[in-house]
């Protein structure tokens, strides 16, 4: 197969979680540019119908679903809607996160707690138990989860100095196990030729603007750390998805694809 061609994703069916935030649209956009059948899911479906006007205005094939990962009969209905709508499922990001977030462990309560891990842990277990139930029976599936470097790394708090802000220590533990959980799926279900891959972003942030960020004490010592000097944009994130999307990487399952611009490295 001609190299180029491997990168295609012509009339795969892919669905994205959180496909209208921050990563979301940049990896629903990426899947529609390669050629792929977008569902664009979120509980937020004005924002998810905007981004797929968008989408289809520039010639990609995009659709907005309402998708609430907190709530079973939620994600029960999307399963059934997308799969009657499609009759298969190719693709499946795992990008939707809560983050009640800026606590430290002292602060946390177990509400607090247990509303991050209904979407973090079984929301997104429960998406994904029905999703690979389709691709292993048609033994054949690509599953994508987005963790991040604090699911390879403990938070390094220096760098927040004086800002104010900070991590909180749900959204490790929620980042720690999607990569194990990628792991695990890929171990899995590798036999019915389902893979199943991970990226862990680094510090992303494209719309910061250069005044924005020399305003910012957190946002100047993160890119004072990073090799590569900048946070990642747009572009990044959109490689790495097709990458692990596409039959560029059939021959990888299992991996977790750091994308920190060296952070990690030191």
């Amino acid at each position: 197969m001609h190299v180029m061609k491997m990168f295609e994703l012509d009339r795969k069916v892919a669905i994205v979680t959180g496909g209208s935030g921050l990563y979301g649209e940049h990896i629903s956009r990426a899947l529609g540019e390669a050629g792929a059948v977008v569902i664009v899911a979120s509980r937020g479906l004005e924002k998810c119908q905007q981004l797929v006007k968008s989408l289809r205005s520039d010639g990609y094939e995009a659709f907005a679903w309402r998708l609430d990962l907190a709530d079973e009969g939620s994600i029960g209905q999307f399963t059934a809607e997308v799969t009657a709508e499609f009759g298969q499922i190719d693709i499946l990001v795992n990008n939707s996160v809560s983050r009640t977030g800026l606590n430290d462990i002292e602060q946390t309560t177990a509400e607090g707690w247990l509303r991050d891990q209904q979407v973090n842990g079984l929301g997104t277990m429960l998406l994904t138990k029905a999703i690979v139930r389709t691709m292993r029976e048609r033994r054949t599936g690509n599953i994508i989860n987005i963790s991040s470097i604090q699911g390879i790394l403990g938070p390094h708090f220096p760098v927040y100095g004086e800002s104010g802000m900070t991590s909180g220590i749900e959204y490790t533990y929620a980042k720690w196990g999607m990569v194990g959980m990628t792991k695990w799926l890929a171990n899995y279900y590798g036999k019915y030729n389902v893979r199943v891959n991970c990226i862990s972003p680094g510090g992303y942030n494209p719309v910061n603007t250069e005044q924005e960020i020399s305003s910012s004490e957190f946002l100047q010592r993160y890119i004072e750390r990073t090799p590569l000097g900048r946070l990642a944009d747009e572009d990044d994130i959109k490689g790495a998805i097709v990458y692990l999307a596409s039959e560029a990487s059939k021959y990888v399952t299992g991996h977790n694809l750091v994308l920190d611009g060296g952070w990690s490295s030191w």
